[in-house]
């Protein structure tokens, strides 16, 4: 019996890698080595995935896919155990250790008992408020579930249930927040690119938005470039905000927003955020980059006194 091997559309649901990402790395490093199945198409022996699983773990830690793609899997299981603890992060700069509390949840994730977490995290919005527990839980949880991760800690079942967790009392605590009217201003569009399949960010992005009194409409996720622009004037937006994860192509997010900004009204602006570095580093004209969530309210404010 040949050894199992997977797709590379379950590769990009286990791991996270695009299908362009896997490809240019396959093009630019000679890692990944996927095989070739009776039809032809990309076959990836378990072995492989499991590096892939690692070096994702890396690259959401800041690690720069051009040193760890081609480590060997022993050197790279050894830097994925030695990371540092994790932190919260505004922008670049850490700012402060994760709240022990948090810890709590981490431990319903590993015992499987997600009843229990997501009553703990609705106890927490009801308690807070959907703005505070955005910031204070959401944001700092993703943050230690991603560094659970990344060690080795979690499989990638336990953190996407988590994920799913969190989105869930998120949508429901939405669902309360009563609907901006038509003339609310601004207008906000939110959505992904294609190939970015994580909506967490975008999700937290709507409540806090919505929070302040913005008009949301959410197309949900890996949405085409061309159809984002065409909603853009649908829904006469005033701002089309798009999240990136760290495993986004550096090129391709520069490539597409610039597309992006070109295609649209230049009144109608274009905010980014997520982890992907290259929304620092390589920030096209006119798209505004913003370091953490907790900069919506200000770019808002600019925006209305604008």
């Amino acid at each position: 019996m040949k050894p199992p091997t997977l797709s590379i559309a379950a590769v990009e649901r286990d791991t996270g890698l695009s299908k362009d990402t896997l490809r240019v790395w396959e093009r630019r490093y000679g890692f990944p080595l996927p095989q070739r199945d009776a039809l032809g198409e990309r076959a990836y022996p378990l072995d492989q995935v499991e590096k892939l699983r690692i070096v994702r773990r890396l690259l959401d830690g800041g690690h720069r896919p051009g040193r760890v793609v081609g480590m060997p899997l022993d050197e790279l299981r050894q830097l994925s155990e030695s990371s540092p603890e994790p932190v919260l992060r505004n922008g670049t700069a850490a700012v402060e250790p994760i709240p022990p509390a948090l810890y709590s949840y981490l431990d319903l994730v590993r015992a499987h008992d997600l009843p229990a977490l997501r009553r703990q995290l609705t106890l927490a919005q009801l308690s807070l408020g959907l703005g505070r527990f955005v910031l204070e839980v959401v944001v700092p949880l993703n943050t230690l579930i991603g560094d659970a991760w990344m060690r080795g800690q979690l499989e990638i079942f336990e953190e996407h249930a988590c994920s799913e967790a969190m989105q869930a009392v998120m949508r429901q605590a939405l669902h309360r927040i009563p609907e901006a009217p038509a003339d609310a201003s601004p207008t906000v569009l939110l959505t992904t690119f294609p190939g970015e399949p994580h909506g967490l960010g975008l999700l937290m992005a709507e409540a806090l938005l919505a929070l302040d009194g913005a008009r949301c409409v959410s197309l949900g996720l890996q949405t085409p470039l061309w159809d984002t622009v065409l909603a853009a004037q649908a829904f006469r937006a005033d701002i089309v905000a798009l999240a990136f994860s760290g495993a986004a192509n550096p090129q391709q997010v520069a490539d597409s927003l610039a597309e992006l900004r070109a295609k649209l009204p230049a009144a109608t602006e274009v905010w980014v955020g997520g982890s992907a570095p290259v929304l620092h580093r390589r920030t096209p004209p006119g798209v505004t980059a913003l370091a953490s969530l907790g900069e919506l309210h200000g770019q808002l404010r600019r925006w209305r006194s604008r």
